[in-house]
């Protein structure tokens, strides 16, 4: 019966992606869409990666992170200069790139991971901002990224022209996220979120899991990193400061903390709602504001809870009536 029951949802699962992919595809190629609208296409994909990556340390893990937009950057930054300096076909050259960007985000992760880790709350939340920002100082400060002039040229293996390979990484981050949640790894991980002194009076190694929830969203940021640089052509050290970090994190604490779905439906608002409200003019901030707090009142976590709660009442109600 479970296996029925999880057969049945990965096919739904699946054909849910097939059908998002051929109408977004049928609007894409059939020329229907504007050059607006095409642009913003590779960002929600991007987005998209970023929110549920962090999601895993800031949801599954609970600890609050604020330094992803560092590992987005090394990501990028080593993406393009491997694609600058290497001359592959695309089909190698990219793959290269994104595999390597992704790495090197993952090995930031293990040395910043080990030692800030340690941290709980409000204290980790700084430390990891300020780590996020010894980055950017640095990719600033090194010549082979070009200092604060940036780096510039980078093909353009990422625009809407790519928009099926973006759109598979994007899927397949989903699913290995997801994935992980649901493995012992991922159980032992939503563990230390719901009791730190429980799992590891249990004997669960608390540090060796909240280091690989946070190796593995930084590698996924990292790829995402990769995407962006190749998306844009340009890239600066002032597009990842601590304000992108926090732009992920609103779209993870709307999406719902610990919801992947929510994650997917947040970034797919969030990106392209400044878009829309674009010819609102004065109203646009306005708009921008109430959609956000509308998000916020009813957002997936917050819908489970209270239909948990009106099932509890309900049971309650008849419970007390067959009384």
């Amino acid at each position: 019966m479970k296996n029925k029951k999880i057969d049945k949802q990965l096919i739904k699962n699946i054909a849910i992606i097939v059908v998002v992919y051929a109408v977004v595809a049928g609007l894409l190629y059939g020329g229907f869409l504007t050059r607006q609208f095409r642009s913003l296409l590779v960002p929600v994909c991007i987005n998209v990666i970023l929110a549920v990556s962090l999601n895993l340390t800031t949801g599954f893990l609970g600890e609050l992170t604020l330094g992803h937009a560092g590992f987005m950057s090394v990501g990028a930054y080593t993406g393009a200069l491997i694609t600058m300096n290497l001359n592959l076909p695309l089909v190698v050259e990219f793959p290269i790139a994104l595999i390597a960007g992704g790495l090197m985000a993952s090995l930031f992760g293990v040395i910043i991971g080990v030692p800030v880790l340690r941290l709980h709350g409000d204290y980790l939340a700084i430390v990891t901002l300020a780590f996020g920002e010894i980055i950017k100082s640095l990719i600033n400060a090194m010549s082979v990224t070009n200092g604060a002039m940036g780096l510039s040229g980078i093909e353009l293996h990422a625009n809407y022209k790519h928009f099926t390979f973006v759109f598979i990484l994007t899927i397949l981050t989903i699913f290995a996220i997801k994935n992980m949640v649901n493995s012992r790894q991922g159980r032992a991980v939503c563990s230390i979120r719901d009791n730190y002194i429980a799992a590891e009076a249990v004997g669960i190694p608390v540090s060796k899991f909240k280091v690989m929830a946070f190796v593995v969203a930084a590698f996924f940021a990292g790829i995402a990193g990769v995407i962006y640089g190749h998306n844009v052509g340009t890239l600066k050290p002032t597009t990842f400061d601590y304000n992108k970090s926090i732009e992920i994190l609103v779209i993870v604490v709307l999406g719902g903390m610990g919801s992947i779905k929510g994650s997917i439906i947040a970034a797919v608002i969030l990106t392209i709602l400044p878009e829309v409200l674009r010819g609102a003019d004065e109203f646009r901030m306005l708009l921008y504001a109430i959609v956000l707090i509308a998000m916020m009142i009813f957002n997936s976590s917050q819908l489970k809870e209270r239909i948990l709660a009106n099932d509890i009442v309900a049971k309650f109600t008849k419970v007390k009536k067959e009384a």
